[in-house]
């Protein structure tokens, strides 16, 4: 058969025909060509969610699920499984539980199941508690025991410092910070495996909860002494006492009977002219007699007089204050900066002040002290930086400069943003286009899993990234404060324990 050419006794063409079928051809790849460069949000596609592991518990087990709530490890374990990093294949198992002789079995695995670091006799992580109570572990480094000694090694198996002590123990509340004992003498290492004090003491102690401003010591003969975490000796070992306070390079301590401000180099600056010392702050001390409180001054002058109920410092010199049962704002120049009107005031460390008034609601004003938005603050997200307030029955966003936000600019990695119309809850794309019919009685925006709650006749449910139900509203959450969803998994009431579960508490 020929091909590319036609005969004579063939039809002709019809011109006409192949015209409108150019035209056609043309308009329908105009189309594709104007489809494919205006951009579209395909929430089929779903949210694009960071790989996690999060502890699960079910069936009086323990087990691991991703961000995608698949189970990486079965639930086999009688005991929680750690993750120290939620996002390293890395968990720390116990088995073995003796809590009468209060011994164990602890060793690590991947999410192969496999042994890692199988060297060791045990390997632990090293959990602290901060000074809110809540659990955290160094994320870079475990605890490992060979023959009655212990170490340190990183998350990639790394030795950081081979098992030569006796013990090795979080320092309190203060991270990156471990004291080790070795004969019965205390020394600190740092979380690199830096020896920052040598084991020549009695007890070390934190100063404060961060490590940049040191660490206490205490000799053999009963003396306290202070030294930074790079290794230099602050503070000699002569003092009766170290407060837990420090600013401006200036100590509180307490020298036989004497009470004293101090500086780095020992000089002292004040001596015996206030009885208790709360913090030091731009040279400032906030002091407490008798149950009142006032702000003295490093060189001794009473900045602010001492007759207030609770003092904390806030910013520049402001101070939140406490009278008469009500909360306001002085300053170093005695002036009222907000009225003491307001049951309780924090400053929030991103630059503005939380005001909580009387009915509930609460004032966030500027460091000018103009309030700027009222309502009830239902979250301050310092993850993606935004306040989130509940006013008339609607949420309301703000960034920590306190400008309004639209949740599609303060959310913007998600593919639906919860709405209301009447008393009712939906979901909208980022177009504005309604996903989720309003038939909800309540629903949270999607957590970073990807996942939102849903709440229908007292129940709560969940719906994936894409508006599908994965959950139908079948739970009553009477025990939990924050409801959050991971596929089939909700998040446990205990939140300092931050693991998810089938189970309804």
């Amino acid at each position: 058969m020929s091909r590319g050419k036609r005969y004579d006794g063939e039809p002709k063409l019809n011109m006409k025909k192949v015209v409108a079928t150019i035209f056609v051809l043309a308009v329908l790849i105009m189309i594709i060509v104007l489809a494919l460069r205006i951009p579209k949000i395909d929430i089929s596609k779903g949210k694009n969610v960071a790989n996690s592991y999060i502890a699960v518990y079910t069936n009086d087990k323990w087990g691991v699920i991703n961000s995608k709530g698949e189970i990486v490890i079965d639930a086999k374990y009688d005991n929680m499984i750690i993750i120290p990093d939620s996002t390293k294949d890395l968990f720390i198992c116990q088995e073995n539980v003796d809590l009468e002789n209060e011994t164990y079995t602890s060793f690590a695995i991947n999410e192969k199941g496999e042994k890692l670091y199988s060297s060791y006799d045990q390997i632990e992580v090293m959990q602290n508690v901060d000074e809110n109570g809540i659990v955290f572990y160094d994320t870079n480094v475990l605890k490992v025991e060979k023959d009655g000694k212990y170490g340190l090694i990183n998350f990639n198996g790394k030795e950081l410092i081979s098992p030569q002590y006796d013990s090795i123990v979080p320092l309190q509340k203060v991270s990156k910070s471990f004291v080790t004992e070795m004969d019965g003498k205390k020394g600190l290492v740092d979380n690199a495996g830096s020896v920052i004090i040598e084991n020549l003491y009695d007890e070390i102690l934190p100063l404060t909860n961060k490590y940049e401003d040191g660490y206490i010591v205490k000799s053999e003969d009963g003396k306290y002494g202070l030294i930074n975490y790079n290794k230099k000796e602050v503070l000699e070992c002569k003092y009766s006492q170290i407060m837990n306070i420090c600013g401006s390079d200036m100590y509180v301590v307490k020298e036989g009977e004497d009470i004293k401000l101090v500086t780095a180099d020992g000089k002292t600056k004040l001596l015996n002219t206030f009885t208790e010392a709360i913090s030091i702050d731009n040279s400032n001390l906030i002091i407490k007699e008798n149950n009142k409180y006032g702000v003295m001054s490093s060189e001794g002058d009473m900045v602010i007089p001492r007759e207030y109920d609770d003092l904390k410092y806030a910013f520049d010199g402001n101070y939140i204050a406490k009278k008469d049962n009500k909360y306001g704002i002085i300053n170093t120049l005695k002036e009222e900066k907000l009225e003491f009107k307001y049951d309780y005031i924090s400053y929030i460390n991103e630059g503005f002040i939380e005001a909580e008034k009387e009915n509930g609601e609460t004032d966030i004003l500027d460091t000018l002290f103009q309030v700027k938005t009222s309502g009830i603050v239902s979250e301050i997200n310092t993850k993606h930086g935004y306040i989130k307030v509940r006013q008339n029955g609607e949420y309301k966003y703000y960034n920590f400069k306190l400008e309004e936000k639209d949740i599609k600019d303060v959310l913007s990695a998600n593919t639906l943003f919860l709405s209301k119309k009447g008393d009712k809850y939906g979901f909208v794309n980022a177009k504005g286009e309604v996903v989720v019919n309003y038939i909800y009685d309540d629903a949270t925006e999607q957590n970073d899993y990807g996942y939102a709650a849903v709440k229908k006749d007292g129940k709560w449910g969940a719906i994936d990234t894409t508006g599908k139900v994965v959950i139908e509203p079948e739970y009553e959450f009477n025990n939990n404060t924050v409801i959050s969803f991971i596929d089939k998994w909700h998040l446990a009431p205990d939140l300092n324990a931050n693991y998810y579960t089938d189970v309804v508490e």
